[in-house]
């Protein structure tokens, strides 16, 4: 495992921490490397992630293993309709011993949380991990308890089952900084789930650490000393306005859409060993970036026309800024 030096890693080092992270993860991961890079990017971001996909895609593979390589501790809720918020916060319970009541941390206190089908919960439920998302602290009977950093959530959706679901109000949708999908493995790399499996004899496949929570965060305050020029910028607050002004939309991208955009950017660069931000950075994470904060046109929901269409028609529109204005 990797020590970090008092002064922090360099950008460079971030790229190669970076790789070997995702080469690990990948051992259990089989070919999804575009998957892996786009959550990692969120991770190293300080933000959470929703992936919305068909059971079975190893959803909740990803985040145990990311949460193995990167020697963070984890807890899994599985969320049903009859959760409460205490069963995710946790309570206060009477301690006899002492004659007093004492708070027993919910699972909510780890560094990094599965929640999965989390919009199978009540919206009581939902929103007291949604003050832990956004102000990273749990109120229980009027006393705050913080979470201790890092603090990142990976929730995942199951797109078609919608029975008996509590669809997520824009508020919490627009708390996760990427919103992406597995998808299906092609047939080569399922086969190499296969072969893989039959090799080792068993489910399990024994991961290494890469880092720790403490690199993690160190790596976190590197990617925020990644440049980003005016022209990039202003790119970057162009793209998010042509989502509000898309006849397509009713309610565009906020401006903490164009804060994901530049989070987002900026810890692309460093995978890339690079200090400061190009339109190809923003261009990547766009889609995964905003899609998901836009309210469309309800007519257009019976023509299947999606966020990510909106987003990519926002590229084609959005003029780019010249190679030699990017790094100034």
């Amino acid at each position: 495992m990797s020590e970090v030096r008092p002064e922090g890693p360099t950008i460079a080092e971030v790229g190669v921490l970076a790789g070997r992270l995702l080469d690990e993860v990948e051992r259990a991961v089989v070919g999804k490397r575009g998957v892996l890079e786009l959550i990692l990017l969120a991770l190293l971001s300080d933000g959470h992630v929703l992936i919305e996909d068909f059971p079975g895609l190893a959803k909740t593979l990803i985040a145990r293993s990311f949460a193995r390589v990167m020697r963070l501790g984890f807890k899994r809720i599985q969320f049903t309709p009859d959760l409460m918020p205490g069963d995710v916060t946790g309570a206060f319970v009477f301690d006899q011993r002492s004659g007093e009541f004492v708070f027993r941390e919910g699972p909510v206190f780890a560094n990094l949380l599965l929640a999965d089908e989390i919009n199978r919960a009540p919206a009581k439920t939902q929103s007291a991990l949604l003050e832990g998302m956004q102000e990273r602290q749990v109120t229980v009977e009027g006393r705050s308890f913080p979470l201790e950093p890092p603090f990142l959530v990976i929730a995942t959706q199951n797109p078609i089952e919608y029975e008996g679901t509590y669809p997520l109000p824009e508020a919490q949708l627009d708390r996760f900084l990427i919103r992406t999908a597995v998808g299906y493995p092609s047939r080569e790399e399922e086969w190499r789930v296969l072969a893989d499996r039959a090799a080792r004899r068993s489910d399990e496949v024994r991961l290494e650490p890469v880092l720790d929570a403490a690199t993690l965060r160190a790596m976190q305050a590197a990617v925020e000393g990644v440049h980003v020029s005016e022209p990039v910028g202003h790119y970057m607050v162009d793209l998010v306005a042509a989502t509000r002004s898309s006849p397509r939309v009713q309610v565009g991208a906020s401006p903490r859409g164009t804060l994901a955009l530049l989070k987002l950017s900026r810890a692309r660069s460093a995978l890339a060993g690079r200090d400061f931000v190009t339109p190809e950075d923003v261009k990547s994470v766009a889609v995964p970036a905003l899609a998901h904060r836009l309210t469309l046109r309800p007519e257009l929901w019976v023509r299947r026309v999606r966020g990510e269409d909106v987003v990519l028609e926002c590229l084609e529109s959005v003029p780019v800024p010249a190679a030699e204005t990017a790094s100034r």
